[in-house]
């Protein structure tokens, strides 16, 4: 696992958390739920990219 993911992981989370404080303030709490479900599924795509690779590899090394 490389130290990017974490930081993508981070930004996306910083970003959305921000964008959700601003439309909740602004009294559009349907759009910022919205948002935080988008969210949880880019993080979702980026671990499971990453998973993909792992299993990859070790397919590669034992063989299967």
């Amino acid at each position: 696992m490389d130290i990017s993911l974490l930081l993508k992981i981070t930004g996306v989370g910083l970003l959305i958390s921000i964008a959700c404080q601003v439309l909740s303030k602004n009294g559009r709490d349907e759009q910022a739920t919205l948002l935080s479900i988008a969210g949880i599924i880019i993080v979702m795509v980026l671990i499971i990219t990453e998973l993909d690779k792992l299993f990859s590899l070790l397919s590669r090394v034992f063989g299967f």
